[in-house]
């Protein structure tokens, strides 16, 4: 079995490189991070730790990478060979490696290769298959080729769960990774049906787990992370031994497993035991994370279908509580981050514009009375 991973990361390798390593796959890591991918030619493995009592070593091998910026041709033919392709680069990147993914697919059509293959994005997003295969469509113009990508290619959607802190030792290749991990896949969209990794969950329907991962985990996060970061402290740990931050990200997980509740019918006793569970793991001091890179790219994290206004929006329209979430939006417009070149132009456009605008242009909201909550709070805090 060979897997093409998009992603050299610290998610690819801490994460989807250990289940594929567990299955047997030879991987072929495509970065453009020079240092990384030459590290993995030159050694062909490197390990995972857990951050836990244990400190569990993992070692990861049968693995080697290459460089699409140099050598797109390789990717592309490594894509015509494989059995498997991930990705675990961000939402932004997905088009850039659109192309590359689509000459694959192209190639793969050359060879006359009918055995299906399935893409499957990782990320931490609502849809990235779907997306992704909307972005190499745009790039595959013969009506052939299309037909071929919609028999033998599928674009199944994931749900993707694992805390991979900030790096802070010397190795290149070695990651640490908390225990938990979580990867589930989408049946619908499969096409390769007899390709089913261990430790991966396949469902019939993905959105209850997507959207309980992505409004508990990524909301609770950035929660902590902006609270974190206006009451001044630097790590998520150090910010969740403060109890007003902690009760704020509480207050924000009960409205946000209101809405899961009440949309997909979780059991009640069952989702406040896996919001304690995710606390834990924001807690854990062998995790600890700045608060500058959970809470980066802020204009993003509040865009209409990201972690916070979709829930709000939402819960708005069920008649449920998003007080809580109101204040941590107003305190994410609030987060000044000089290195952090989203909360740059969210600053300059603050300093520009009235805060209305700015509010409408960045979360794209259209009830007025969500908009008049998120100023009044915003210029409240702003006194303080």
């Amino acid at each position: 079995m060979l897997t093409v991973h998009f992603g050299a990361g610290n998610i690819g390798r801490g994460f989807i490189g250990e289940i594929l390593n567990q299955n047997n796959s030879e991987i072929a890591f495509v970065d453009v991070n020079e240092q990384v991918i030459d590290a993995l030619n030159k050694e062909k493995k490197y390990t995972i730790e857990e951050a836990s009592d244990e400190g569990t070593i993992i070692g990861v091998d049968n693995v080697y990478g290459i460089n699409n910026a140099k050598n797109p041709a390789k990717v592309v033919d490594t894509i015509a060979q494989a059995d498997l392709v991930t990705t675990a680069i961000g939402p932004n990147i997905l088009p850039l490696i659109a192309p590359l993914v689509a000459q694959g697919i192209q190639k793969r059509e050359e060879l006359k290769k009918n055995t299906p293959i399935d893409v499957i994005a990782c990320e931490n997003m609502i849809g990235g298959s779907t997306f992704l295969k909307q972005e190499v469509m745009s790039h595959i113009e013969n009506e052939h080729t299309a037909n071929y990508l919609e028999k033998y290619v599928g674009f199944p959607d994931a749900a993707v769960d694992r805390i991979v802190p900030q790096q802070t030792h010397a190795d290149l290749l070695k990651v640490t990774v908390e225990p938990y991990k979580e990867w589930v896949v989408s049946l619908q969209g499969m096409k390769n049906t007899e390709l089913k990794l261990k430790q991966v969950h396949y469902v019939e329907d993905l959105a209850p787990f997507i959207e309980r991962k992505l409004f508990t985990v990524n909301t609770g996060h950035a929660t902590v992370a902006y609270n974190g970061a206006f009451a001044g402290y630097q790590t998520i740990d150090e910010s969740l031994r403060d109890k007003k931050v902690l009760n704020e990200v509480k207050n924000v997980l009960h409205e946000t497993g209101a809405l899961l509740i009440d949309k997909w019918g979780f059991n009640q006793k069952e989702h406040t035991a896996y919001i304690e569970k995710i606390l834990s793991r924001f807690q854990n001091p062998r995790l600890s994370d700045d608060v500058t890179r959970v809470g980066r790219t802020p204009i993003r994290k509040l865009g209409y279908d990201e972690r916070f206004i979709r829930p709000i929006r939402e819960a708005v329209e069920r008649g449920l509580e998003v007080d809580a979430l109101i204040a941590t939006v107003a305190k994410a417009l609030r987060y000044d981050n000089p290195n952090d070149s989203e909360s740059v132009e969210l600053q300059k456009m603050l300093a520009e514009k009235s805060i209305s605008s700015v509010i409408q242009e960045v979360t794209q909201l259209s009830n007025d009375e969500i908009q008049e909550k998120i100023i009044k709070k915003y210029e409240k805090i702003s006194k303080v």
